[in-house]
């Protein structure tokens, strides 16, 4: 052991019993960042634990993309705070996007916080820990648009049959009703042969379905190579051994292009699902969210995906009730979705964020408004999906298995129409032993409101 190794040792001693439990709230690019953190930390010899009685520390990863986001964050805090005022917690941190937005408020009050850390200084993590248990943690901000690389192996918490892979961080959209650019910064893509080396690694550990995020995928690499190349990274993850699928996630309609679309064709392990965000199909509500589409572009975009990938599954997001929207712009965006018939959608309701255009727009509409509208959207959309899932009746699919139904001779699993924790399952009846990661094909026999239900194929 050398004297650096030894002096290294002798000081990080005390830290090395200490548990620490990690809560990721928000997005799967949130968990991303929960993931290497929780990396850096176990490779520095920290326990982690998954009971709040239990830590020593507490890491809340925090979101604050909407309302409903900020208000879970800021009582998960308010609640993990309680351990610290009982005195068996020794430190509480936050990250994330609450903690790069509201640092100072943080601070002044919940006095329980000894470090907070913004969206791209959680490379610093371990750092931050160590000095909230000296009782000198404090705020750490780094430049927003800085690209966090840091080494070393991410700590996979979905399972290990799957994980996500953050391609690139923030944003160049600016839509009117969000506040991702302020707090996450410019677009900025992850190096292609950096993601590689990490798709290569998750493989190694065992992950079969490889989820492709970022604030939006299909502009990689435009700033990095002066041009979109997610098709060029595609084909080198499609090499990789033990991958199965590759998933892709927020895909901005615009930016869908006919390079995108050929190795989708082309290439086996890529599943035909596009998740693309719309949020509205009436132009003028569109035009004032500042995105960069029209409703007859949008419809153009949906038949020539479905046209060139006839099996392809599309899931879109909806916004309703945006600032001004009437009755009419909202019985327009009805009777799009009720054209389009999307394999999966979800609609938020609006919520107007401080410092956005948007939230001083003229004509706020009353949340219960809002809820209405929502609840219509998503009444027209079980209706398509239980179609949907009626017409499965009788083919075969491959499914790949999540777990054991407890007490039952069943197992659930997703198909490829299937993205973790957004979409649906199937629930498949056999007597045959499977294991979580297993693949299998499996015949549909019925449908239960959004999920399918099949028997195995032998």
């Amino acid at each position: 052991m050398n004297k650096r190794y030894e002096a290294d040792a002798a000081t990080r001693l005390p830290f090395l019993q200490t548990k620490i439990l990690f809560i990721s709230l928000g997005c799967d690019k949130n968990l991303v960042d929960s993931e290497v953190m929780l990396g850096l930390l176990d490779g520095k010899g920290f326990q982690i634990v998954d009971e709040e009685e239990a830590a020593d520390v507490i890491v809340v990863n925090t979101c604050c993309f909407i309302h409903d986001a900020k208000e879970e964050s800021i009582q998960t805090i308010l609640e993990m705070a309680e351990y610290k005022k009982e005195g068996s917690l020794k430190a509480l941190i936050v990250t994330g996007c609450l903690a790069q937005r509201y640092r100072q408020e943080i601070i002044e009050e919940i006095p329980e916080v000894d470090a907070v850390l913004g969206t791209t200084a959680y490379d610093k993590i371990v750092e931050a820990v160590e000095e909230a248990l000296e009782g000198t943690g404090h705020v750490r901000l780094e430049d927003v648009d800085a690209l966090v690389l840091p080494e070393g192996r991410r700590l996979v918490t979905t399972g290990g049959h799957y994980a996500y892979m953050k391609i690139a961080e923030g944003c160049d959209k600016h839509c009117t009703y969000c506040i991702i650019p302020k707090i996450r910064g410019n677009y900025r893509s992850v190096p292609m042969e950096r993601l590689v080396k990490e798709a290569e690694e998750l493989a190694g550990q065992g992950v079969k379905e490889l989820i492709l995020v970022a604030q939006e995928t299909t502009l990689y690499g435009k700033d990095l190579y002066g041009e979109k190349s997610l098709h060029m990274l595609l084909k080198k993850l499609c090499k990789i051994k033990g991958l199965r699928w590759i998933r892709i996630l927020y895909c901005y309609p615009e930016e869908i292009d006919d390079n995108l679309i050929q190795v989708m064709k082309e290439e086996e392990k890529i599943c035909h699902y596009l998740d693309l965000p719309i949020q509205h199909a009436s132009d003028d509500i569109l035009k004032r969210m500042g995105r960069r589409t029209s409703k007859q572009e949008l419809v153009h975009i949906v038949e020539k995906l479905r046209r060139e990938i006839p099996d392809i599954a599309l899931r879109t997001t909806l916004i309703t009730g945006f600032p001004g929207e009437t009755k009419e712009q909202h019985e327009e965006l009805l009777a799009f979705v009720d054209e389009m018939e999307f394999d999966r959608l979800g609609v938020f309701t609006y919520s107007p964020e401080e410092g956005t255009p948007a939230a001083g727009m003229p004509g706020q509409i009353d949340e219960e408004v809002k809820e209405e509208r929502q609840a219509e959207l998503m009444e027209l959309q079980q209706d398509i999906v239980f179609s949907q899932a009626d017409e499965m009746a009788g083919r075969e699919v491959l499914v790949m298995v999540e777990g054991k139904v407890a007490d039952e001779n069943a197992y659930v699993g997703r198909t490829y129409k299937d993205a973790p924790n957004v979409d649906g399952f199937i629930f498949i009846n056999t007597e045959e032993e499977l294991m979580s990661g297993d693949f299998a094909r499996v015949r549909v026999t019925g449908a239960l409101e959004y999920d399918l239900i099949g028997e195995l194929i032998s």
